[in-house]
């Protein structure tokens, strides 16, 4: 640990801090057909949350993202289940447009599963900027929905040049940068100044020393979010490392819950229960 922090100690001593929730941003769920993964079932991802504090997860089942037929299925039935802790995004595969009207359609049925939605560019081979997005984007741009979309550094289909050109054509969508464009550190700082919906995911941030407190010092930890990518990775390496970083704890407030309450205020409906019988209050206020 570097530096005092009242926060480290206690997550230290007990391996949670009730006054500092974790909203974890960025995670998926479900089997894959070349890893094991030993809890990725949704009973088992929400004991790993139980263990290390981890108040809500935002997540795209891996079936929604590569089983287009069944689609976001499992995604509604999995929130339905853990609706206290589990909120979804609603992913769109470019490559089979004949399901995007299904997929707008469900979003629309469950309203109270979804925050917004998920592209997975480099993955599904077409590129952000692409016509075949564009009805999702319009429609997440007239609802100010959430987008969790991967980047990457020196990606022609999500890295820095394109999130620009994305992030000028629908200012209001709040546009989360998985991955925070990965390598291409300097440009997804610049991103954040220049667009005050642009939000950076911490993901691969956590294994790569004095990025977290570059993107702090330059973005400003108003602009930055905690994720996991779980089950791909376990929430306790992420814990550690933002618990080891040289910021303070204000900054540790903003990136663990502070920020994502402020996003996920409007589609929380009277406020989640925070364990103290007050709620998460529905618009805003937190810094």
């Amino acid at each position: 640990m570097i530096g005092p922090s009242e926060l480290a100690r206690e997550f230290w001593e007990s391996g949670r801090v009730e006054s500092c929730p974790i909203y974890d941003m960025h995670g998926h769920m479900g089997i894959w057909h070349s890893i094991y993964f030993p809890r990725a079932d949704a009973a088992a991802m929400i004991q790993t949350m139980d263990e290390c504090g981890v108040r809500m997860l935002v997540f795209s089942h891996h079936m929604a993202l590569f089983a287009p037929d069944v689609g976001n299925v499992a995604s509604v039935q999995a929130v339905r289940r853990y609706p206290d802790r589990l909120r979804a995004y609603c992913v769109v595969n470019p490559n089979y447009p004949e399901h995007l009207d299904r997929d707008l359609a469900t979003f629309e049925s469950h309203r109270d599963v979804y925050v917004g939605f998920k592209f997975l560019a480099d993955y599904h081979g077409i590129a952000l900027t692409d016509e075949r997005y564009q009805p999702a984007w319009e429609y997440a741009n007239e609802r100010e929905l959430l987008i969790l979309t991967h980047t990457w550094g020196g990606s022609a289909l999500d890295g820095p040049d394109v999130i620009r050109r994305m992030a000028e054509r629908y200012p209001r969508v709040r546009l989360l940068l998985a991955h925070a464009c990965h390598g291409d550190w300097d440009a997804a700082v610049q991103l954040a100044r220049d667009f005050p919906h642009v939000y950076l995911e911490l993901t691969a941030v956590f294994d790569d020393r004095g990025v977290l407190e570059k993107f702090v010092r330059e973005a400003g930890s108003d602009r930055l979010l905690f994720g996991t990518d779980l089950p791909w990775f376990d929430p306790h390496h992420a814990i550690g490392a933002l618990l080891s970083a040289d910021i303070d704890d204000e900054d540790r407030h903003r990136i663990c819950h502070r920020n994502a309450e402020r996003l996920l205020a409007p589609f929380l409906g009277g406020g989640l229960d925070d364990g103290t019988g007050g709620g998460i209050p529905s618009g805003g206020g937190f810094q």
